[in-house]
């Protein structure tokens, strides 16, 4: 076989599909890429120099105590929700296995806006302790909520359902067979939940807290309105303040460096280990039934995390709204809610729109290709909008420069900013990082479709195209409109990317609120957040209704086994 034969038998075949994968990764690698050059190229600032000196060592404390309390808060509150609804029975357990998840409809900083008009010296709280003891200020002591702690506690109560979430699933995937085991070995109820199922629950534990800590490094609204100072806070002021992009780049290649190291840690956490379920029944598990007062410790430890986290300033948003509320709401506030709804459905109905075409070409592709492009496109979502916002802005602003350039000389008139002076910018620093969420919900959907319906489609003529929008779009359609909702969503709850690059005199719901928070009119953000607290429900809801038929599931297989029992027990089984 001659050398011309051999390059053409192993020459790589680009399908337009694995090149159009190849550029979405490509661009969607373009902010970490462009943060790390700026680090290398731009050398050392006098403003970093200053920064290094005075303020990096609090930004580095404070991050380090950030995590450490987060990870410890929303591992054992998700841990203890999801051990109570999935191996225990007692009052009201069926209605906390899906409202536990309703504190993520709440943005940390709307919880931080909440909680200091409740907690602060003129709030409720403290004016009720005062007319009651009769106390004056400087006569009792109460815990400032403006800190690293109260940053700490509103994490918790929001991100904690990350871990409930995977903890509740792997508790009932490895429950039954494991725990029988257990039992016929003589360990009792608190032995199997610490020697069986906690270690057996470990990689979903470990990852639950993980997505915790990454929501918590990207935070900038609670902390900023807290005065706590952290990478995010320290980039934007390097960017608007300072106005020096080379000591923004750096102290985002910094956050960026926090964040891997959380990856780092998750993945050196699980080793080797696997831990699959080797059992062949799949029997949901047996509820220990709770009565009296240990079924109402059990209900309070439940309803605790859902009030703090969901109720209480949902109730305290509401109550501001409807008998407070913004001065401004009507043209103003339709304006701002245009304005969110507009780049929630533009970045969504793309997002949705990349994740098909990438999740399509991996499932069509020979070659790994493909699938690693969308392990890098999937990175995005670990990577903070603050330092997505610095990666995004400094190449586009070149590319927009010169575009101007360029278009003036040729035709002698300025366009002025093209990308960055309207949304172009903004929509492709939210589709960096939330493409993501819908390419693994649209993966996990196709992979469930299979191969033979792409045989069939091709044998009656159909070309890839064709399958794709005749075959699999229909059966995907709820799993495209799940991804495009969990994306809408998220844009509209993204503070730091908008406020780092949103054009001049736009405004959106969030940063709304957070404008008026920091101008200390609480009262007035409470309309603003309601709204986002509202539409953030929706995809809440989508997952409670599959929680509750999963429920349903387990429960009508319960009753198939238990009255499938006597029967084989007639038989001698």
């Amino acid at each position: 076989m001659t050398v011309d034969r051999l390059l053409e038998k192993y020459r790589p075949r680009w399908s337009p599909l694995t090149l159009a994968a190849l550029v979405i990764a490509l661009l969607i690698a373009v902010p970490v890429f462009s943060v790390f050059s700026n680090v290398l190229v731009g050398g050392t600032t006098d403003t970093w120099s200053h920064m290094a000196e005075t303020v990096l060592p609090e930004f580095i404390r404070n991050t380090v105590i950030l995590c450490v309390g987060v990870g410890l808060g929303v591992a054992s509150i998700g841990v203890t929700a999801a051990w109570l609804t999935t191996m225990l029975d007692f009052p009201g357990r069926r209605f906390f296995e899906w409202a536990l998840i309703l504190p993520l409809a709440v943005p940390a900083y709307v919880m931080a806006y909440v909680y200091t008009d409740f907690l602060q010296f003129v709030g409720p709280v403290q004016s009720g302790l005062r007319e009651t003891f009769g106390w004056r200020a400087g006569d009792y002591w109460f815990p400032e909520v403006r800190s690293v702690g109260g940053a700490v506690a509103m994490f918790m109560f929001v991100l904690y359902p990350y871990v409930y979430l995977l903890a509740r699933t792997a508790f009932l995937e490895r429950a039954s067979g494991m725990l029988e085991a257990g039992r016929s070995l003589g360990l009792g109820p608190w032995s199997c939940f610490f020697r069986v199922s906690l270690p057996l629950a470990r990689p979903a534990l470990v990852a639950g807290t993980a997505l915790a800590l990454m929501e918590t490094l990207a935070d900038f609204g609670t902390v900023a309105y807290f005065g706590v100072p952290t990478f995010t806070t320290g980039i934007y002021r390097a960017w608007f303040s300072l106005g020096d992009r080379t000591a923004a780049a750096q102290l985002s290649a910094l956050l960026l460096g926090f964040v891997v190291l959380v990856l780092v840690l998750e993945h050196a956490t699980r080793g080797r280990a696997r831990f699959n379920n080797t059992s062949r029944m799949s029997a949901p598990p047996v509820r220990v039934r709770l009565r009296g007062v240990l079924g109402l410790i059990a209900a309070v430890l439940c309803f605790m995390p859902l009030f703090f986290g969901f109720l209480l300033p949902g109730g305290l948003l509401l109550k501001m709204a409807l008998f407070e509320g913004d001065a401004q709401f009507g043209p103003r506030f339709a304006h701002l809610a245009r304005n969110s709804f507009v780049l929630a459905a533009v970045s969504a109905v793309l997002a949705v729109g990349l994740a098909v075409l990438l999740a399509y070409a991996a499932r069509l592709a020979r070659s790994s290709l493909p699938r690693v492009l969308n392990r890098i496109v999937g990175l995005g979502y670990a990577v903070p909008g603050s330092v997505i916002a610095v990666g995004v802005l400094i190449p586009v602003t070149r590319l927009d420069n010169f575009i101007a350039a360029s278009w003036q000389d040729l035709f002698g008139v300025n366009p002025g900013l093209i990308l960055t002076g309207g949304i172009a910018a903004l929509v492709y620093a939210y589709l960096t990082r939330f493409l993501a969420i819908a390419l693994h919900t649209v993966e996990s959907s196709l992979g469930k479709i299979t191969p033979s319906m792409d045989d069939a489609a091709r044998s009656l003529g159909h070309g890839k195209l064709a399958t794709l929008w005749r075959v699999h779009v229909p059966m995907l359609r709820g799993s495209l409109l799940t991804a495009g909702l969990l994306v809408f969503v998220d844009v509209m709850k993204e503070l730091p990317a908008t406020l780092v690059m949103r054009p001049f005199n736009f405004d959106t719901l969030a940063t709304q609120a957070h404008t008026l928070a920091a101008d200390e009119r609480l009262a007035e953000a409470s309309t603003a957040a309601l709204t986002i607290v509202a539409v953030g429900l929706v995809p809440m809801f989508i997952i409670s209704r599959q929680i509750v038929r999963s429920r349903r599931s387990a429960d009508a297989a319960d009753q198939a086994v238990g009255s499938a029992a006597p029967g084989r027990a007639a038989a001698g089984v």
